[in-house]
């Protein structure tokens, strides 16, 4: 179990959502992260730009016959993070259940 950490970088919603959607999968291109959210490429470039400089994404560009294509994936210390955060969360929400501070 990881160590509950509240990680203001991948707290923000979008950055969550690409942080939960690339846990469940080794990788995953862009295109379909992007038509997930519902969001522009500008939107989904500067979040993932703001998780990969912290070190948590990767990014991988392949080029194909019809196109290139880019690919995501959270690195280890994105799933440490995304773990660490998930259980700060869960313990937050037990202090509510529970109202014990």
């Amino acid at each position: 179990m990881s160590e509950p950490v509240f990680d203001e970088l991948i707290h923000a919603p979008h950055r969550l959502r690409i942080c939960a959607m690339l846990a469940a999968v080794d990788s995953a291109e862009f295109s379909v992260i992007r038509d997930t959210l519902g969001i522009a490429d500008s939107v989904l470039s500067k979040h993932v730009k703001a998780l990969q400089t912290a070190g948590y994404v990767t990014v991988t560009k392949t080029s194909g016959q019809a196109h290139r294509r880019t690919w995501l994936a959270l690195s280890p210390e994105g799933r440490r993070a995304l773990a660490g955060h998930l259980a700060e969360l869960r313990r937050i929400s037990d202090l509510a259940q529970t109202g014990r501070h």
